[in-house]
């Protein structure tokens, strides 16, 4: 007997050693952190966030890459006077323009009005239309059939005519104008977006057990509806970004936007369109920088969307 409880105890350790040897099971993620795993291997996320940073450095501070007076013009340089390469990030390495003054200061210092103007513009209809949109989709009835009638009243406005309609209202044109003139017609697409994931996640069984636990309406939209039903969202407005710069652009493009004297790339493509064939130099830098950060922006869309659904994965 005494032989046997020995052996007994001599395996105990051993037991030990092998379950303590054994690898623990690793922790679900969660959807946000499945994602970012996802998207720090994607070539596609990295580029374009390395771009969309450097223009809002650029945007933030645009004195740190030129010191050169955007608005500061010098008749004795025109239009026939090209780019200079042998002086990178001077006042002379993008050219001028009509009025003597520099384009690559003035292409640094557009990114502001572009930036600012495509940020708030998607923050602001993410948050009117998340909010109506959840409304809608989780109350139904009457709610949902009044506020998508609305929907299609503003979703039938096309947003560059009805923004043209709206900015002529004003005397004097700024950013948080045509800041407002987007935000009041580019909301219905969030809505819908937000109405129907919120139709699918409002039947999954937690919404369930929340209701019959006695969770108020409040509770259950922002701590179990909202957080699973964002993520469509999330990548439209990603996308949409880009879409209202350009927008943006267009505007002041068309002399609808933005004025002097804020600097704009539409205002500048405006101007240099007048010499295309002498000087195209002129609008080939402003335009190069809108297309490129359109496409930025673009391009994060794709990745967080290829991310965020599990049917393209």
């Amino acid at each position: 007997m005494p032989d046997l409880i020995e052996k007994k105890n001599a395996g105990i350790p051993a037991q030990r050693a092998e379950s303590a040897a054994e690898p623990k099971p690793e922790k679900a993620r969660s959807l946000g952190l499945d994602a970012w795993h996802d998207l720090r291997r994607r070539p596609i996320f990295i580029v374009s966030s390395l771009l969309i940073l450097l223009l809002i450095a650029i945007a933030i501070a645009p004195g740190l890459f030129t010191s050169v007076d955007p608005r500061a013009g010098d008749l004795r340089n025109h239009y026939l006077s090209p780019p200079n390469y042998g002086h990178l990030f001077q006042a002379d390495w993008f050219g001028y323009d009509g009025q003597g003054r520099s384009i690559y200061a003035r292409v640094l210092y557009g990114a502001r009005a572009s930036v600012v103007v495509g940020i708030c513009v998607t923050a602001g209809v993410t948050v009117l239309g998340g909010l109506t949109g959840m409304i809608a989709g989780y109350f139904g009835g009457w709610v949902d059939t009044l506020v998508s009638r609305i929907t299609d009243i503003f979703f039938g406005i096309p947003l560059l005519l009805g923004a043209l309609v709206i900015l002529n209202a004003f005397t004097s044109r700024t950013v948080w104008s045509v800041v407002f003139a987007l935000i009041a017609l580019g909301w219905t697409q969030m809505t819908r977006v937000m109405r129907g994931s919120v139709i699918t996640v409002k039947q999954a069984d937690y919404v369930t057990a929340a209701k019959a636990l006695g969770a108020g309406t409040f509770r259950i939209l922002f701590k179990h509806i909202l957080p699973n039903a964002i993520a469509p969202v999330i990548v439209v407005a990603t996308i949409a970004l880009g879409g209202y710069i350009a927008t943006e652009a267009t505007l002041s493009f068309l002399g609808i936007g933005l004025q002097d004297p804020t600097i704009s790339w539409g205002i500048d493509i405006n101007s240099a369109q007048k010499v295309i064939r002498t000087a195209p130099f002129a609008l080939f830098f402003p335009a190069g920088m809108l297309s490129l950060t359109v496409l930025a922006f673009i391009m994060l869309g794709d990745a967080v969307r290829d991310a965020l659904d599990p049917k393209l994965r």
